[in-house]
């Protein structure tokens, strides 16, 4: 089970540095600062998202909101903590690559979760761009996220790939 804690442990890390970063931000900045650190390529820019990813759903009745961005995140967040405990056992396939992935999930789900059940929404700040097109404003959590999913990608081409070699190999 060292496995494990450490896994957990690698998730409350993730947790601790994007809370430690939004209340920087909240503290630091005023709701729609943006303070270029890039020109022309990044700002760190405090915006509120009552949405996901994107923005999207921001708009919609709050009892879907409450549903999809508070009630299955929970859930998520027991059947990630069951995946990463379940592969940490010595019997389990699951690849070093999965439980990094789903470890990285956990932080960033519990992170956008706690913001959005202090404060009703998330607090975003990392916003790049070229010229005047802005790729969306996400935070320390979001990235989290993304390099699981790219991750599990790699993971799925890597055991595709070896799955393959062992049908032409047979």
């Amino acid at each position: 089970m060292k496995k494990f804690s450490l896994l957990i442990a690698s998730a409350l890390t993730i947790i601790a540095l994007d809370q430690a970063s939004k209340i920087a931000i909240r503290a630091k900045m005023y709701l729609g600062e943006s303070i270029s650190i890039i020109d022309g390529l990044f700002n760190l820019w405090h915006v509120k998202n009552y949405g996901v990813a994107f923005g999207m759903g921001s708009n919609a009745h709050e009892l879907i909101r409450t549903i999809f961005f508070l009630g299955l995140p929970v859930i998520a967040c027991f059947v990630l903590t069951y995946l990463i405990w379940r592969g940490c056992k010595a019997e389990s396939k699951a690849t070093g690559l999965q439980l990094a992935a789903y470890t990285l999930i956990l932080g960033g789900a519990v992170g956008n979760l706690l913001d959005r059940f202090l404060f009703g929404f998330v607090t975003d700040f990392l916003d790049f761009y070229w010229n005047s097109s802005h790729f969306a404003t996400f935070n320390i959590a979001d990235t989290s996220i993304s390099i699981a999913a790219g991750l599990l990608i790699l993971d799925f081409i890597i055991e595709s790939r070896r799955e393959y070699k062992k049908l032409r190999s047979s």
